[in-house]
């Protein structure tokens, strides 16, 4: 082969490899942090080991970056949650009820904010935290730091590219659950019944 194309596809070659090592977990946050209102649906697998099939749950999801997640399940029964910085409240009758403050539920959902919003500072004080990939599709795993949260959770996978796509908790009872999230747009604002219920 000719020295000059050997010379030029290493070059090409290290030009690749350093565009892969590029994206880095501040490009990631970034890149999370960027819209200021997201919209989908999601369908959440819980796998059980005492279980032959998955408990499949349905439903959508706003994220609003100055005010929190609201979760709005479908199917198999109708419940909407929202979560903040307050914590975890739930919709009844007579509006939102703040749910108690458990610690490894209000964990997992602290967790789960600051991921969807790319709050990898957050992260990083419970997780170590290991990106591969580039910007249009990237792997995140994090494994946990903190006693509480390893009594809980063996590992966490994140994948997606401008958005979140999945995440898959990996507990350590062997239980696992896988979160996909579909549809995801950040071009609807909130409209007035949403901003109503993150107000509340």
């Amino acid at each position: 082969m000719n020295p000059f194309f050997k010379y030029l596809g290493a070059l090409a070659l290290l030009g690749l490899s350093s565009m892969a090592h590029a994206f880095d977990l501040q490009q990631l946050s970034d890149q999370l942090a960027k819209p200021s209102v997201i919209h989908g649906s999601f369908i959440q697998e819980k796998h059980l080991r005492a279980l032959p099939q998955p408990l499949v749950s349905k439903g959508t999801f706003v994220l609003a970056k100055d005010h929190g997640l609201l979760w709005l399940l479908k199917t198999p029964l109708q419940q909407d949650y929202r979560i903040s910085a307050q914590g975890i409240a739930r919709r009844d009758a007579n509006g939102w009820q703040l749910l108690p403050n458990k610690s490894a539920g209000a964990e997992q959902n602290r967790l789960f904010l600051a991921v969807l919003q790319g709050d990898s500072s957050g992260l990083q004080r419970d997780f170590e935290l290991s990106l591969s990939g580039d910007a249009q599709n990237w792997k995140l795993t994090l494994i946990p730091r903190s006693l509480l949260l390893k009594q809980v959770f063996n590992q966490i996978n994140i994948t997606g590219s401008e958005l979140v796509h999945s995440i898959e908790l990996l507990e350590t009872q062997g239980d696992s659950t896988l979160l996909r999230m579909q549809d995801s747009t950040s071009t609807q604002p909130l409209s007035d019944a949403e901003q109503h219920d993150f107000a509340e």
